[in-house]
């Protein structure tokens, strides 16, 4: 019977390496047909056995047998206690904020990703929460910035798109110290090659648009927890708004994740070489990167991570060399987003942090002459090349 053979209580796999519980997920497999590619669910709604005996799955929206695979297997993967796949990164934060109540003070990154800056300051000031931006990586900025309604630290490292590290380990005693979550968006690195849970995170989200789905050819979000009681705030979240990611598009995350660590360790070897000539152009002023050793947050960075990621800032020295690279790139990709297995060049000015206030963006430094580049799996050499050819060319 389908509630005997498929979901009964899953193997963690503990004792096996990332790489294979990448590949072989929760059940991996289907039991009931032994299909090596976990089944696409496409159905709305599940058959009673009969009266009150169910299969355990009963409506979609609620839960869906494709969705619960890829929120398990996050869940091994991230060594969080659940998971939940929602439609978006920026659902998953919305159902994350909606922890919070009137009064409520959150902490944040002070470069964090422009959508995540809309909603809490379009969608949730109003509601009474008070967010304050610092500097993660400056521990002293963060104790300072502590109230007593502080209940939630949120943190990018590294951030988007300055490449600020902060140390999760630290961060996380400071909060817990002080009766507050902390928060990880953990987009960037993945948990191949970070796990904020065993530093001590409380609870990571994810754009899982980006690294996790790795093909650019899906839109979703992940907030993976550690404790019953954050679970049931997201199950009801998912319930009751109805933003849990559907079954095709679990699929998607679920096959992009097989090639995770492949994909992870060839941007980090092209973003290294990337970003090591980036340093040897004239009209590059300026590379934010934190493979570089004289990084100010290097020695984090090596603490809490194992790889550098594919992601790269740089300012170049005029706005007229920023518009011609854009315009210029022939394989490189002008084009929002990041993470997937072609190399896309962004302009966070006018897309990834358009909402960020004016001042705040020239603060941190993103002007029109600032570049964000997501190195991808192509030959490292065919990158350089077309970037070389569309700045100097």
């Amino acid at each position: 019977m389908i509630d005997e053979c498929l979901y009964n209580d899953f193997d963690r796999k503990d004792h096996l390496a990332f790489a294979s519980k990448a590949v072989h997920g929760a059940l991996g497999c289907d039991p009931c047909t032994g299909s090596v590619s976990f089944p696409i669910y496409q159905s709305a709604t599940f058959k009673h056995k009969t009266f009150g005996v169910g299969t355990g799955f009963y409506y979609t929206r609620l839960e869906n047998p494709t969705r619960q695979e890829l929120e398990r297997t996050m869940a091994i993967l991230e060594g969080g206690l659940e998971a939940f796949a929602f439609t978006s990164g920026q659902a998953a934060n919305m159902a994350l904020f909606g922890m919070l109540k009137k009064g409520d003070h959150v902490l944040l990154s002070d470069d964090i990703y422009g959508g995540t800056f809309r909603i809490c300051d379009t969608i949730f000031t109003p509601l009474g929460i008070e967010f304050t931006y610092v500097d993660m990586s400056e521990l002293d900025e963060v104790k300072a910035a502590i109230r007593p309604e502080t209940k939630m630290f949120f943190i990018e490292t590294p951030t988007n798109p300055m490449m600020k590290v902060a140390d999760i380990a630290e961060l996380s005693k400071i909060a817990k110290a002080n009766g507050a979550l902390t928060v990880v968006d953990n987009t960037f690195m993945t948990p191949y090659f970070q796990k904020p849970i065993e530093l001590g995170a409380d609870i990571v989200v994810h754009s899982a648009t980006k690294y996790i789905g790795g093909h650019n050819d899906v839109v979703a979000g992940m907030a993976i927890v550690t404790t019953k009681e954050q679970a049931e705030h997201f199950t009801m979240q998912i319930k009751s708004r109805g933003n849990g990611l559907g079954p095709f598009e679990s699929w998607l995350l679920l096959r992009g994740l097989k090639t995770l660590p492949l994909r992870m360790d060839k941007h980090h070897q092209n973003s290294l070489k990337v970003a090591n000539w980036l340093r040897t152009q004239p009209k590059v002023k300026k590379v934010y990167y934190v493979g570089f050793e004289d990084h100010k947050d290097y020695a984090v960075t090596m603490k809490q991570t194992t790889g550098f990621s594919g992601m790269i800032s740089f300012e170049l020295d005029s706005f007229e060399s920023a518009k011609k690279m854009l315009s210029d790139v022939k394989m490189v990709l002008f084009a929002e987003s990041l993470g997937g297995v072609e190399t896309l060049l962004t302009y966070p000015l006018t897309q990834t942090h358009e909402s960020t206030p004016p001042d705040v963006r020239e603060k941190l430094g993103i002007n029109d002459r600032f570049l964000r580049i997501s190195i991808g799996i192509e030959d490292a050499d065919d990158i350089i090349a077309d970037l070389d050819q569309a700045l100097n060319g």
